[in-house]
């Protein structure tokens, strides 16, 4: 079979997928990749053709503020907005005919998707394709039950909270999500293709694909009304590791990459202190570190504490520095898998990538993120008990001690961390992922009526 994966050059979008893309190939099915160019070496690393972006615009954690400087003056739902219309609806079109292009090359059978780049509906109607959706953050699709997205709302209690629910979504529908909306049903009518009123654009994933491929678990997504057969819950998709087996060996979180040599020496630091705390900012939203990871460390280092702190590659110098403590440790990257057996606490802005590992290894949270959908990660952690949110993206140094106090002085907190962790390690998730793709195809057909 042949088999194409797709996603966006971002991280966080793309080393989920890897695992996926490895087994595939190993089992014997002829494999390709269509991203962008600043990920050909580790296309190639995991012995995969590549096929570039040609006409899409490539977006990474890295170059979204120097390609849109206004971006970097945007908060809150002015940056969702501009984000969804720009980045992720923008390249609907650039993204289909560059996949177009690469059919001719390589004869697909079935494309395995990353949900954001929005071209489910092209690649079944127009190409005729089988179409899996990879979903690398929390359950998008709507549902009357799940609070509006971008808003960290967790599920409404009462009768005052479902009015607000109700207005938070209307503000969603006409303001936040309509530029994209607009530029994506602009481009379905240049393909001669109709679109349904009042349906947002983070659903079409969801009734346009075959089936989709969840990352996480059911129990870390709100409770749904009405449950898409459609949707497959797989655990945390991790990156794949050269020389690795199975997602318990695989590297770090989607996001920040792993790193080799000085993780070696964390067991036997860890066992110097009492406690050992992990913190990063992901690799977007790094670039101020005053944000969350200066307050932790301040928060924290007179405890009897190992203090792990991962930059992304931002300021790493500075912060050693700064903080020459014995107990605080700056790594540019970590190696998530190798650190979380011995961490009590991960403190995170709440990418979804690191929390699915912490909680892989029962470790409970203590968030601290707004912004690219953060705020809705970090809904469901606290909803789930598995974690405080600090419902800001810059927290004091005193709230972060009391949150870490909270978690390390109740066991019910490692304890409910610990059962979701068990969920984890029940499931192969990469064979799980396998499986439904292999089951899209064999069932022959594309949803056409888009349910």
């Amino acid at each position: 079979m042949k088999i194409l994966l797709a996603s966006q050059a971002i991280a966080g979008h793309f080393n989920p997928m890897t695992g996926i893309g490895v087994r595939l190939q190993d089992e014997g099915h002829d494999v390709g990749w269509y991203t962008g160019r600043t990920l050909a070496g580790k296309v190639n690393e995991l012995g995969i053709p590549h096929y570039p972006f040609v006409r899409a615009i490539e977006h990474t954690g890295d170059n979204l503020n120097e390609l849109y400087p206004e971006r970097a003056k945007l908060k809150g739902p002015m940056a969702i907005r501009f984000d969804g219309e720009r980045i992720f609806a923008g390249n609907v079109t650039n993204f289909f005919e560059d996949i177009r292009d690469v059919q001719r090359r390589f004869p697909f059978d079935v494309v395995v998707l990353d949900n954001t780049m929005f071209i489910q509906r092209l690649v079944a109607v127009v190409l005729g394709k089988p179409v899996v959706s990879v979903v690398p953050i929390g359950n998008m699709q709507s549902d009357p039950l799940v609070p509006p997205m971008f808003f960290g709302f967790a599920p409404a209690r009462t009768p005052v909270r479902r009015i607000v629910h109700a207005g938070a979504r209307l503000v969603s529908d006409q303001f936040v999500t309509r530029p994209a909306r607009t530029s994506y049903v602009r481009q379905l009518h240049n393909y001669g293709l109709p679109a349904e009123r009042g349906k947002p654009i983070t659903d079409e994933p969801y009734r346009w694909s075959d089936a989709v491929i969840q990352t996480g678990t059911a129990s870390l997504d709100f409770p749904r009304r009405n449950v898409n057969p459609k949707v497959h819950y797989v655990g945390a998709l991790l990156p794949h590791r050269a020389g690795a087996a199975g997602t318990a060996a695989t590297a770090a979180s989607a996001g920040v990459a792993a790193a080799e040599g000085p993780d070696v020496r964390w067991p036997t630091a860890a066992g110097t202190y009492r406690r050992t705390v992990v913190v990063t900012q992901g690799t977007v939203d790094n670039r101020d570190p005053a944000k969350l990871m200066v307050p932790t460390i301040e928060a924290l280092k007179d405890m009897d504490a190992l203090i792990v702190v991962a930059t992304g590659g931002a300021g790493t110098e500075e912060l050693r520095r700064r903080y020459p403590q014995p107990n605080v440790v700056v790594e540019d990257y970590i190696d998530f898998a190798r650190v979380f057996p011995f961490t009590d606490v991960f403190v995170t802005n709440g990418g979804f990538g690191g929390v699915l590992l912490s909680l892989s290894h029962g470790v409970p949270l203590v968030t601290a993120g707004l912004n690219e959908g953060k705020n809705d990660v970090n809904a469901r952690v606290a909803y789930a008990g598995v974690g405080v949110n600090l419902k800001t993206e810059r927290p004091s140094a005193a709230a972060i001690r009391s949150a870490v106090d909270t978690v390390l002085g109740d066991p019910s907190w490692r304890a409910r961390a610990q059962t979701m962790g068990g969920q984890f390690e029940a499931e192969d998730s990469v064979g799980a992922a396998v499986e439904v793709i292999k089951a899209a195809v064999a069932s022959g057909g594309t949803p056409a009526t888009g349910v």
